[in-house]
């Protein structure tokens, strides 16, 4: 039944039950996924994200695996075998070659004081990736909880809570950094001799400081993040509804707010290792990082910078890695925000 052309009233065959091949042609083909497949997903098809992942598992292997089955140690020192270029042998080296002995090449190298210059490479690249890992983590754990309780709490709370960050954004991080670092060190030193403070000796007061001071300064831009998302995701229907039913204001913040922005979190925390990374180098070159015989990429650049006329690999090796590390860091942070964030999604 068709209506004539210039009436008002409503079609009848607009309103007729839809055949078969027409109900077929609305069905959505690609099968429903959750938030972290769908993320994965767009993550898989971001190249310059996979191969900046492949690259950081290659650096992992390198600085955690390698290490164990290499046959020098870090801190082993061969008589006769100073400063020697890459796949060369000292004296000693030679006479045991003499001698039908099995010896193993020095591929990157030895320093000035004859130590495996490769294995120290791969030394320096597990406590810089250490130092970018465990420092990242803890600016998570300090960095979220604050901001998320100052968005949920609002008002005064709130605002007494940024003005505090704000202060911490005017003091210049590098002269922060420094006395912290140094003052921190000397303290922890003298707390590793005392008897309940052993444990400190193991992990290294001079580590301990770099730790404690990412996490006095580096906290603050997780918690800008976290306090943002937080105003946003609090007027929820969801969260409402969880008042509702009695929850307290931990549990929300726990099991609503953090939980749904978690993509965030994560992203933010990926592109936080690279920046931890190179403050760690930059403290450790200005002599403010691990003690000797404990190598890191920013001491062994140091250390290669008076002979960088006569042996540069030792200056260039150790400056390529942390290129290429913080590099495949920045690439794969910046493919995990395409892949989870919801307002870049096409």
């Amino acid at each position: 039944m068709k209506k004539p052309l210039l009436s008002l009233h409503l079609n009848p065959d607009d309103f007729l039950p839809a055949t078969p091949d027409e109900k077929e042609s609305l069905v959505v083909m690609r099968k429903s996924v959750n938030f972290w497949a769908d993320g994965l997903r767009r993550l898989r098809k971001n190249k310059v994200a996979m191969v900046s992942l492949v690259f950081v598992i290659l650096i992992m292997i390198f600085a955690y695996v390698l290490p164990a089955v290499w046959p020098y140690s870090y801190e082993q020192q061969i008589q006769g075998s100073e400063n020697l270029s890459p796949f060369e042998y000292g004296q000693t080296e030679l006479a045991a070659k003499e001698a039908g002995e099995s010896v193993f090449p020095h591929i990157c190298g030895t320093d000035k004081l004859g130590r495996d210059f490769a294995v120290r490479l791969m030394m320096g690249t597990r406590i810089s990736l250490t130092v970018g890992l465990v420092c990242a983590a803890l600016v998570l754990l300090v960095g979220a909880t604050f901001g998320a309780v100052a968005g949920f709490a609002g008002g005064w709370v709130d605002n007494l809570m940024m003005r505090f960050t704000d202060i911490l954004y005017t003091i210049p991080d590098i002269l922060l950094i420094i006395i912290l670092a140094t003052v921190l060190r000397e303290r922890l030193k003298l707390l590793a001799e005392k008897p309940g403070f052993m444990w400190m000796q193991t992990v290294g007061p001079n580590l301990l400081a770099i730790f404690i001071v990412f996490i006095l300064i580096y906290w603050v831009g997780m918690a800008r993040i976290t306090r943002s998302q937080v105003l946003v995701l609090k007027e929820s229907d969801y969260v409402m509804a969880a008042r509702a039913l009695g929850a307290n204001s931990s549990r929300i913040i726990k099991k609503h707010l953090l939980t749904n922005c978690i993509g965030t979190l994560i992203v933010t925390t990926t592109l936080q290792i690279p920046s931890a990374i190179f403050t760690e180098s930059y403290l450790s070159f200005l002599g403010l990082g691990v003690a000797a015989p404990m190598p890191s990429l920013g001491s062994l650049a140091t250390d290669a910078v008076k002979g960088m006329n006569t042996y540069p690999h030792l200056l260039f090796l150790p400056a390529v890695i942390i290129s290429i590390t913080i590099l495949a860091f920045n690439l794969l942070g910046d493919g995990l925000r395409d892949a989870f964030d919801p307002k870049l999604k096409n």
